[in-house]
């Protein structure tokens, strides 16, 4: 492998102006510059990114741990993180955590041993966990994404999922409805939580009643949508809309529905969270919550990019808003008011 003393040989010129020229560091003439990269060529020499990052103390490297879920709301974030960092010249390296703690443990360690310059973690189901690790390497610096109250120093990235709950509660009212239900995600999870504390304010602000045969906690899954809607088909009457905390969910809903012979939005309205890109593909196509799921990814990456540029500067909360798409799976009854 060529080094870059081969290259100064060949070219005639020193090995700390083959240097200045390979890593740009300082000014050298046309006519040499071009003589040296004549001869990286000729030798077909690739610089050790092992010994830029060592002489720069960057490796041009991120880490992101994430929990594999069927949701492609996460792969759609993901794309967004792997976008910008190739915009912005990084890697990525990406783990995959299985809501382990223990294997979130080795992950970090693993990325650390590998000297990223900062790292992404978007493993809501470990939200509220202390991560010792982080204590020992203050200079790495981290962004949290999806991520409830943080027991340790970070940037987060988040949607506003009170104010994204709010707007499918009031939707539903502005509807007609006065019968709402909610299947909610699991609720020891601070978005889910924050998903239903605003329908809750949307019923109350319309001084609607709480039916608890028509609450139901579940796991953010197709499987759980499924057997929500089953327990709640079970206790009775069915309310005349549902919010469901995420598409997914909806999609097992809406299955479920079907099976015992039910239409969407005739036997009841249905409207969901993420607008994940399948949403509008559905039968019904959905009406739903914009999460602006793209722009969370590269949040994530711009956030800790400034963070190494500038690592005195105090952690810092980026909110990102959600909007309303309306579809086809809600119905406004004849009972609406019109002002």
């Amino acid at each position: 492998m060529a080094t870059m003393k081969d290259i100064a040989r060949l070219a005639g010129v020193s090995t700390s102006t083959v240097s200045h020229v390979i890593n740009q560091s300082r000014y050298v003439s046309e006519e040499i510059s071009e003589r040296v990269n004549r001869a990286a060529q000729e030798l077909n020499y690739t610089p050790s990114a092992l010994a830029r990052s060592l002489k720069m103390n960057r490796t041009k490297t991120l880490g992101m741990l994430m929990t594999t879920s069927t949701n492609p709301f996460f792969g759609e974030v993901v794309k967004g993180v792997e976008r910008c960092c190739y915009q912005k010249g990084y890697n990525l390296i990406l783990c995959n955590t299985e809501g382990d703690q223990q294997r979130m443990k080795s992950s970090i360690n693993t990325l650390l041993q590998k000297r990223v310059d900062g790292m992404i973690l978007m493993c809501s189901s470990l939200e509220g966990e202390r991560i010792e690790i982080f204590d020992k390497y203050p200079d790495v610096p981290v962004v949290v994404m999806d991520w409830g109250p943080m027991l340790f120093t970070s940037d987060k990235i988040q949607d506003n999922s009170l104010q994204g709950g709010y707007m499918a509660a009031k939707h539903l009212i502005e509807c007609g409805h006065t019968q709402i239900g909610c299947i909610t995600g699991p609720l020891n999870r601070h978005q889910a939580q924050m998903r239903y504390e605003g329908y809750k304010r949307a019923l109350n602000e319309a001084g609607l009643e709480f039916h608890p045969n028509w609450i139901i906690e579940s796991n953010f899954e197709c499987e759980g949508g499924y057997e929500a809607f089953n327990r709640m088909y079970s206790k009775g009457t069915l309310p005349t809309a549902i919010f469901v905390c995420n598409d997914m969910m909806a999609m097992g809903v809406m299955n479920a529905a079907h099976e015992k012979g039910l239409s969407v939005p005739d036997d009841f309205s249905i409207i969901g969270y993420d607008d994940i890109h399948i949403a509008k593909y559905m039968s019904p196509p959905l009406s739903t919550i914009h999460q602006p799921k793209y722009r969370l990814g590269q949040a994530a990456v711009e956030t800790l990019l400034c963070k190494l540029e500038n690592e005195t500067r105090d952690p810092k909360v980026v909110q990102l808003e959600p909007t309303l798409v309306e579809r086809n799976s809600v119905a406004t009854l004849k009972t609406t008011i019109e002002e």
